[in-house]
């Protein structure tokens, strides 16, 4: 166990909480509790694990509220977790070496999200900052709140061995919407405020996108590509890829050719050359569709689970068979045991 503070803040997650807590008993030596005002058990769950529940009136501002659970922290090293993660994975010794080389970077820990699209489950893989010294970062941003350095520098991140299992996006689509509207509406109130911020249109754009409001998330994502941004942020390759799948489910396919104009930017990720790979299959270019599928496969990682593998396969067999060639489509299929 490591002098670490897990900060939460929590309102009607009795669903969850338990199983989030439970995942953390080997990990951090201190849970803060922070509630915004649950109806159900929440409290009464999160009193078994710990003393230290305060309340905390919402004021639509989450950064106030991560701040607010940070002052409660008795450790410098906070790991901040939503009730909806879990911990699955974690190495204490590299953990250990992280907190003594690396005093002032922020860990970036693994999150597999899980989530539907396409009428199919999916997993993607992405990396967050979310272990930090509370005495060089606090929270900004009323919703998809970020680490800001206390000093004004930039931020510094490393990559721990910590990975997180989210369920928030797997919920049913009524559930998804009453969650992205609240969103929603925060991120407008804030892009009144900053309205060059092209990293509020994204997350407009994003919530749009998991609630299947595909037309909405076109006109927010081209919204936030009208800056000049900086390809190698993750929200930036991740904003690129949403808008292509959302070019396709608005069946905008032709549009989303114009995203060969940036092959050369994105080519070395399996997720944009899988992206192409489908611009390509819905607009009837077969084989270069099939050369991109094969290009994803050479990849070592992916952030979406199989794009650079079985899903590849499975695309490349459905081609096939569409083309008549029952020979070939049953060797990709072949390739896809865990696709049913």
């Amino acid at each position: 166990m490591l002098n670490i503070s897990l900060c939460m803040i929590v309102r009607n997650e009795e669903n969850n909480l338990s199983k989030c807590l439970d995942s953390v008993q080997n990990l951090v030596n201190e849970i803060i509790i922070v509630d915004t005002g649950s109806v159900d058990m929440t409290k009464n769950i999160a009193f078994q694990y710990t003393p230290k529940v305060y309340d905390y009136t919402w004021d639509n501002d989450f950064s106030k509220a991560r701040n607010f659970s940070i002052e409660y922290a008795k450790n410098d090293i906070i790991l901040i977790l939503d009730a909806d993660e879990v911990v699955e994975e974690y190495d204490i010794n590299e953990l250990e070496e992280f907190f003594c080389t690396y005093t002032q970077e922020i860990g970036r820990l693994i999150i597999i999200n899980e989530f539907k699209t396409f009428n199919r489950f999916m997993e993607e893989k992405v990396r967050l900052g979310r272990v930090f010294s509370k005495k060089h970062y606090q929270y900004y941003g009323m919703i998809h709140e970020q680490l800001i350095s206390k000093s004004g520098t930039e931020n510094i991140y490393h990559d721990i061995s910590i990975t997180l299992r989210h369920n928030g996006y797997n919920g049913d689509l009524k559930a998804r919407k009453l969650k992205a509207e609240r969103n929603i509406s925060l991120l407008l109130s804030q892009l009144k405020e900053t309205p060059e911020n092209p990293y509020l249109y994204y997350q407009i754009g994003k919530s749009y996108y998991m609630t299947e409001e595909f037309h909405d998330t076109v006109r927010y994502l081209e919204k936030a590509l009208e800056f000049n941004l900086n390809t190698k942020l993750d929200y930036v390759i991740d904003l690129v890829e949403t808008y292509g799948y959302a070019l396709i489910n608005t069946e905008q396919y032709e549009v989303a050719l114009h995203m060969l104009n940036i092959y050369d930017e994105f080519d070395h990720s399996a997720d944009f050359l899988f992206l192409i790979a489908l611009i390509l299959m819905n607009n009837e270019y077969y084989e270069e569709a099939i050369q991109e599928f094969i290009k994803a496969t050479k990849k070592n990682s992916s952030k979406v689970i199989g794009v650079n593998g079985e899903l590849a396969y499975y695309n490349i067999g459905v081609i096939y068979e569409c083309l008549g060639d029952k020979l070939k489509a049953q060797e990709y299929y072949n390739k896809c045991s865990n696709i049913k």
